[in-house]
């Protein structure tokens, strides 16, 4: 799977299904997508960049010094949406896991990943640095036809 930060980048593992690896290849083939939070009725809504695959989830990186994750704290639902000219959009829902299993490998990535984008860590274990896995994920892929809502099996 092609990326735009190709040496960010994990491959998916055998426990990942077609529709984790589809959703993947959306996340991870554009320069960012946006992850939507909501609390006490108002949304916020963000760019993210970084996406990975761990245990057949979906996880998403931050730090906890970030708006993001107070929200996440507050209210752990969050729509995402991604745009990729030429195969559509991706719309992915779930609640954000806040254990963080994070293995080494995937600390390592989303800590790159966030140095790169002018963010500074002190490694990968600093303690600001936190993944979160996308639970009771619903995907669907869209284009712009009437009744272009395709569910992406998760």
């Amino acid at each position: 799977m092609a990326s735009a930060f190709p040496d960010q980048t994990l491959p998916p593992t055998a426990d990942a299904s077609e529709g984790i690896k589809r959703a993947l290849e959306y996340l991870t083939n554009i320069p960012a997508w946006y992850l939507a939070t909501s609390v006490d009725g108002q949304p916020h809504v963000r760019p993210f960049s970084f996406a990975a695959e761990q245990d057949g989830k979906i996880w998403f990186c931050t730090a906890t010094m970030k708006d993001v994750w107070e929200e996440l704290v507050q209210n752990p639902r969050f729509e995402a949406t991604a745009w990729w000219p030429g195969h559509g959009w991706l719309i992915l829902r779930g609640v954000a896991g806040m254990a963080d299993n994070a293995r080494p490998e995937m600390r390592e990535m989303g800590y790159r990943h966030l140095t790169t984008l002018g963010e500074s860590y002190e490694g990968p274990d600093d303690p600001r640095l936190v993944f979160f896995s996308v639970e009771e994920p619903q995907a669907w892929i869209c284009g712009h036809g009437e009744n272009d809502w395709n569910p992406l099996p998760l």
